[in-house]
């Protein structure tokens, strides 16, 4: 348990600490919260997950899909299982609210929780959000983690989470 929090706090310390991100002055921090595997057929796996995510506004692409940028997270749940990730997200918008659909293959380690089937896992995401203050956003949003059958078993996991976004 106590490993699983430091390899966690060590990832929130690059985010925070890292000079590149200092310098420009362009971070995009979440903080997110919610339930791990909310779906449990077998009633065992179910817990909390917390959870910290970087999104850099400067890596914008408009492109004619729409708006992508890189995205990079991790969290930890109640288990101690851990997923850290990184890969891209897209934002659209209809009017305040704000659609937010990514992909991100990852890390993931059971810790004392679920067994995914794999190290190598990848996470589907659909996020709406809107603003509540300047410059900040409060999201839900639902994933998917599974390994795409690459693994000894694939049983998935669906997670919700409320997230609030802050740029700095």
């Amino acid at each position: 348990m106590k490993n699983q929090f430091i390899k966690f706090f060590v990832t929130l310390s690059i985010f925070f600490i890292s000079p590149s991100f200092a310098d420009q002055g362009i971070n995009d921090i979440s903080f997110y919260t919610g339930t791990f595997d909310v779906i449990d057929k077998e009633g065992d796996d179910k817990t909390s997950l917390v959870g910290i995510e970087h999104k850099n506004p400067d890596l914008f692409r408009d492109t004619f899909l729409g708006k992508f940028k890189p995205v990079t997270g991790a969290f930890v749940t109640g288990n101690n299982s851990m997923y850290l990730y990184t890969g891209v997200e897209a934002q659209y918008g209809i009017g305040p609210i704000k659609i937010l659909p990514s992909f991100t293959p990852g890390y993931y380690e059971k810790g004392d929780g679920k067994d995914l089937g794999s190290f190598l896992e990848f996470k589907s995401e659909i996020k709406l959000g809107f603003e509540i203050f300047e410059n900040s956003k409060l999201s839900y949003s639902y994933s998917h983690i599974s390994n795409n059958d690459w693994g000894d078993s694939n049983p998935g996991t669906d997670n919700q989470q409320i997230t609030f976004s802050k740029n700095f």
